[in-house]
């Protein structure tokens, strides 16, 4: 009889050093009903129901979809998503800038606007014939268009 008391007493000090050990490394946001160091003593200074309190009803269970919370969250809550949109927003004004700052270089500017393509203007250098932009230096008005916009008949630019 003194052997089955012992092994008894054996089962439920493996049991509760066990359970002490789980309580202590079990991840916080999964322990229930009450905080860790209360559960510590529980296991401690109840023997025998300590330990199955712990394994029963304080031990959380894994979530299914791993370590994330199951609560939903809406988009405006959501730091990540948050973030997101910051920097989205950021890119859009960044590009709206470059593409400002490209229309901008495209433009003719106070100087240009009389000025031909081929870079003579009305100070009298050589090929002007009068005002500028009126004629080039063989007397044919200067080209518009790029060659393949049509103005070749029978060419097939595809």
């Amino acid at each position: 009889m003194a052997r089955v008391w012992f092994i008894l007493g054996l089962m439920v000090v493996i049991l509760t050093v066990y359970t002490v050990v789980d309580c202590a490394m079990f991840d916080r946001s999964r322990v229930r009903g009450l905080p860790r160091w209360v559960w510590i003593f529980v296991i401690l200074f109840i023997p025998v129901i300590g330990p199955l309190l712990w394994l029963i009803v304080g031990r959380g269970r894994r979530s299914a979809a791993g370590s994330r919370p199951m609560r939903s969250m809406a988009p405006d809550d959501d730091p990540d998503f948050l973030k997101g949109l910051a920097a989205q927003a950021t890119q859009e004004q960044r590009i709206r800038q470059m593409e400002q700052e490209l229309a901008d270089l495209d433009k003719p500017g106070p100087t240009d606007e009389g000025t031909p393509k081929g870079g003579s203007d009305s100070t009298g250098s050589a090929g002007s014939t009068g005002s500028a932009g009126s004629a080039g230096a063989a007397g044919i008005p200067p080209k518009t268009t790029d060659p393949g916009d049509g103005e070749q008949p029978g060419r097939r630019d595809v």
